[in-house]
């Protein structure tokens, strides 16, 4: 009867584990894909500007995606939280690398939009007209203190992640595009819709990082403050130097980086190639609103790299956060493959399901039907990018948890590659404008998780060459102690010698 008690205690705590873990990822992908939904309220902002709402979107377009060139990379410091932080050192020297970040970005924001530099990238590079160009270094100047409040709060939104306190990094993100659609509905009854109908958007945005930044802060005090030690000892994988910090982080801010800059590099080829004419600008406008829209079913899918280091057992800086929990690779390969399931089932409903995409255009983003028609095809191409982005976030995942990112450094110089490859040669066969530019996104992706797969490939070999040269040793040390006569026989032994004599 004890055995069986235990055994029923056993499985009940299996499952209560089991659903804690599943409610951990669970509450982080809805609330990215709550954030996909809601973040259209930025671009509502411009198209409720009915004069040159198409050349406003394509500015802000144009200025958004070289913002997040330079955030990107930081928020991939959530991952050396969510890894390395386990003491409040380890954590101070998180956000001084973060300082250093945001006011290194916070210069090249201002260089952009001052220097010559600035208008050769968008005047020149991209063939807009003067009129967008000079709105699109003015709303890069006004984004220039968002990737440093951005990077402080995906920093602490990492450490409440390994304890488990995805719930409130979901609140904290969920208050954030609330306080950007409120911000968004009160700039629009202002003046600044007659005077700088840019500062809608990015006032928005301003505010509601600054929402999400200090609920993360202060649930990091309230919660975890006062948990960690001083100093992370050698039971937690010793203290994490700056050093190592960097040297995890790079290879994933390199990825990042050339995520972001992925969405310049198409706009800058779209629009060259319809010669910087009204059409240019309009291909613009559609891929600044097909972004974000495209991006809704399947952007959560990224979330899964977060999954194995948050859980695997065998990370020792898991140790003081994981003692009950019971998911296995197997539990967590099967969780991925039901949420790119998942997730193409929503790309071919919300975009091949007849008059879907546009009601969404029209309805959330507040365009004219005849520039949401134009939106179809591209949105159709996003359909597919659910599977090599959940093999991307997959492989990442468990190589992040080995702490073994420099292999994947290799992945982002091929997106480039492929990108830039797709982008020279589809107009060839008659592929132009955002069609041009989202189909070389998905060539970009594909090539990026075939290479990380080789990748995984590679660390997988050498884990299981590894892994059989320890076994065999450890055999060889076990018959060489078999074949030791054992002390009893040895003195057995050396008796009948001395008798004999």
């Amino acid at each position: 009867m004890e055995k069986v008690a235990i055994s029923i205690s056993g499985g009940e705590r299996r499952e209560k584990s089991a659903a804690e873990d599943c409610f951990w990822y669970t509450s982080t992908c809805a609330t990215l894909f709550v954030l996909s939904v809601f973040q259209q309220a930025l671009n509502r902002g411009i198209a409720a500007v009915k004069e040159d709402a198409v050349e406003m979107l394509a500015s802000y377009g144009l200025a958004y995606s070289l913002m997040k060139f330079f955030t990107g990379p930081m928020s991939d410091f959530k991952n050396v939280g969510l890894v390395f932080v386990n003491s409040k050192r380890d954590r101070t020297k998180a956000v001084l690398c973060m300082v250093v970040a945001g006011a290194v970005a916070a210069v090249f924001h201002t260089l952009i939009a001052y220097s010559d530099l600035g208008y050769y990238i968008i005047n020149k590079l991209h063939h807009v007209d003067e009129s967008v160009g000079s709105k699109t270094r003015r709303a890069f100047l006004y984004l220039a203190a968002f990737p440093f409040m951005d990077a402080m709060a995906w920093t602490h939104a990492g450490i409440l992640l390994k304890h488990k306190y995805s719930f409130l990094v979901g609140c904290a993100s969920i208050s954030d595009v609330i306080a950007q659609v409120v911000f968004v509905a009160i700039l629009l009854h202002s003046h600044l819709e007659c005077r700088e109908p840019l500062l809608i958007p990015i006032l928005s945005l301003y505010m509601g990082a600054l929402v999400r930044c200090t609920t993360l802060c202060l649930g990091y005090y309230r919660n975890i403050h006062d948990v960690i030690p001083d100093r992370s000892g050698p039971e937690m994988g010793g203290e994490a130097t700056i050093r190592k910090m960097l040297s995890f982080w790079w290879p994933l801010a390199l990825i990042l980086a050339t995520q972001r800059i992925s969405r310049p590099i198409v706009n800058l080829f779209v629009s060259r190639d319809l010669g910087g004419s009204s059409a240019a600008t309009e291909a613009v406008a559609i891929l600044t609103a097909t972004y974000p829209v495209g991006h809704m079913p399947y952007g959560w899918l990224t979330e899964i790299r977060a999954v194995y280091p948050a859980f695997d057992k065998n990370n020792p800086s898991n140790k003081l956060v994981n003692t009950n929990s019971t998911v296995t690779a197997t539990h967590i390969k099967k969780f991925t493959f039901v949420c790119m399931a998942l997730s193409l089932t929503l790309c071919f409903v919300m975009f091949w399901t007849p008059n879907v995409s546009e009601k969404i255009l029209v309805d959330i983003i507040g365009v004219d039907f005849a520039f949401a028609e134009l939106c179809v095809v591209p949105l159709r191409i996003f359909s597919f990018f659910p599977v090599p982005v959940t093999v991307r976030a997959h492989l990442t995942g468990w190589l992040m948890t080995l702490k073994k990112t420099f292999v994947l450094a290799p992945s982002s110089v091929l997106r480039i590659i492929v990108l830039i490859t797709s982008l020279i040669v589809l107009p060839y066969l008659g592929v132009h404008g955002a069609t041009l530019g989202v189909g070389s996104l998905l060539a970009g992706f594909v090539g990026e998780s075939t290479m990380v797969a080789i990748a995984a490939c590679y660390v997988y070999r050498k884990q299981k060459k590894k892994r059989n040269e320890n076994e065999a040793a450890t055999e060889g040390e076990d018959s060489a102690m078999t074949d030791m006569p054992h002390t009893e026989e040895m003195t057995d032994i050396v008796e009948m010698r001395e008798e004999n004599e």
